[in-house]
């Protein structure tokens, strides 16, 4: 299998790109990315010289670059976003640019050279839920995007619909929860606390901090990925959560417990704009149909990733 992995320098895409490699050695893989901010690729330092892999700096957005790369691959998996809400309140183009127009580039590519694409895309373009409440999203919750941020993912997902209907594309769509785990960059939630903690430096928590996010392992949501390309069915959404709903003052309180540091590191600081309340995620159409579980408990996950930022940034 050949695979072009889209934004693989970044957070989830180099943890799947270390994923595919563990579980197949033969397969070859290109990694296209951009290298903006947060890609970095230290994150696959020790797979740089593997013979099976590749790595082009370009954008998404370029037709050249898409026809160019996705002729050579089997399949496109497409990490490649801009995905921090706060900068896209602060300045909305760039996610639409590369989010809605990449993502279109992208579909073109593999409309044109006949390839199966599958698009990784977010909780967050499904809006939010009342904090207390029962209610899960599924793959058949309508989209309300309350950010930037989730209209530009929203909107690229309903491309990725558009053009299996239109065009016969063999496409396939997972929507995940919050992920963590190692490689993050550290404007991210739990990166943020958890360096801001080994360093001393305050936490700061916005509004109440009683937002409740739904967390999954980074290493759990690429196993997922990795079976919906293998055995999902062309043209459905399948949702990936980790079933382990918690308030972000709850998370930070964790960490500083893990690290034995004090809670009056916690600084509450002016809430988001719009900021969603819950985000909770119903898995069950991915476990029953292709067999997927979560593997990893959020604590035990979060001990290793502590322990994964204190050795990489050697606080």
């Amino acid at each position: 299998m050949r695979y072009l992995i889209t934004g693989g320098a970044g957070f989830i895409g180099s943890n799947f790109i270390h994923f595919l490699f563990a579980k197949n050695p033969d397969c070859e893989i290109v990694n296209l990315d951009k290298l903006t901010y947060a890609g970095n690729l230290d994150n696959l330092k020790d797979i740089e010289n593997n013979p099976r892999y590749k790595f082009v700096k370009g954008d998404i957005a370029d037709p050249n670059a898409a026809n160019l790369l996705v002729a050579d691959c089997d399949v496109v998996v497409n990490f490649a976003a801009e995905t921090h809400v706060d900068r896209s309140i602060m300045g909305p183009a760039e996610f639409i640019q590369t989010n809605v127009v990449g993502t279109q580039v992208l579909l073109d590519a593999c409309v044109k050279n006949q390839k199966r694409f599958h698009h990784i895309s977010t909780d967050e373009v499904f809006g939010d839920l009342k904090v207390g409440g029962k209610e899960k999203f599924t793959e058949n919750t309508p989209y309300n995007p309350s950010s930037p941020y989730s209209a530009s993912k929203a909107a690229s997902d309903h491309l990725v619909r558009a053009y299996v209907r239109t065009y016969g594309l063999p496409a396939t769509i997972s929507n995940c929860s919050n992920n963590y785990g190692s490689y993050q960059y550290t404007e991210k939630f739990i990166p943020l606390m958890i360096t801001n903690a080994l360093a001393n430096k305050k936490l700061p928590v916005y509004g109440d901090g009683l937002n409740v996010r739904d967390w999954i392992h980074v290493d759990d949501h690429n196993a997922a990925v990795d079976l919906v390309i293998q055995k999902g069915k062309i043209g459905e959404t399948y949702l990936i959560g980790g079933n382990n709903e918690m308030a972000n003052i709850d998370v930070v309180k964790m960490i500083l417990k893990i690290l034995g540091k004090p809670e009056s590191l916690i600084e509450f600081v002016t809430d988001r704009k719009g900021h969603d309340r819950r985000y909770a995620i119903d898995s069950s159409k991915i476990e029953r149909e292709l067999g997927w579980k979560r593997e990893i408990e959020f604590e035990a996950g979060l001990q290793k990733t502590i322990i994964w930022y204190k050795d990489f940034y050697r606080l």
